[in-house]
């Protein structure tokens, strides 16, 4: 069910459920593309999330009721095609020093060193949403043997372009951060584009393959 959520004087929190589901995550891209084509009045940004949409706008031009009235009508509209995800291929190595907690994770899944890494190569991933820290697209689909808590303690100075999961994310970092996560590859991939216009890589839906390199291909 969905429900409308105002949220101080600026925004209305739109939640199509409690679960980070595909069906819930489908909506919200739905009903974000629907936005896009037909903006309310007053309408400064959307910010999907797992189950949810953010809808801020402008208090000077108009308020939770008429941007509820205007998310009402566009659910109850019949639903328009979807945009076609985009493809990205990244490149990730497994080797040696590029992941340095891919055999916890696979003794923890059942798994040797070269069945994990294969394991995570077959997973096909779905951009949900940014957070965190800029660039940090957090990746649904990670394959259900490789799905782990995250580890009891954060490692600091983690480089950027660390590929990391727990439980069904994984991201590919942007800084040399802290993480609790698991670092299991490591990929040249520029996710920070440089391009103010367009900052990330990867659009919120996009679909996302590992394709495996060698550490010499890093340098």
């Amino acid at each position: 069910m969905t429900a409308l959520h105002p949220i101080a004087e600026h925004a209305l929190l739109v939640e199509f459920g409690r679960q980070a589901t595909d069906q819930a995550h489908d909506q919200v891209l739905a009903l974000d593309a629907a936005l896009t084509g037909t903006p309310p009045v007053g309408i400064r940004q959307t910010i999907p999330a797992h189950a949810s949409l953010m809808i801020e706008f402008d208090p000077a031009q108009t308020d939770h009721n008429r941007i509820g009235a205007a998310v009402q009508d566009l659910l109850s509209a019949p639903a328009g095609p979807r945009p076609t995800p985009a493809e990205h291929l990244i490149d990730i190595c497994y080797d040696g020093p590029c992941a340095p907690d891919l055999d916890a994770v696979a003794r923890a899944s059942g798994l040797d060193r070269e069945q994990a890494a294969a394991c995570h190569l077959s997973g096909e991933y779905r951009v949900r949403i940014y957070g965190f820290a800029p660039g940090y697209a957090y990746l649904s689909g990670v394959p259900e043997p490789l799905r782990l808590p995250r580890k009891p303690k954060a490692l600091r100075d983690v480089p950027a372009g660390s590929v990391l999961i727990a439980g069904g994310q994984c991201i590919i970092s942007t800084l040399t951060m802290p993480t609790g996560w698991w670092i299991v590859g490591r990929s040249p991939a520029r996710i920070l584009t440089g391009d103010p216009a367009r900052p990330f890589l990867f659009d919120i839906g996009d679909i996302i393959r590992f394709r495996r390199i060698p550490e010499s291909a890093l340098r």
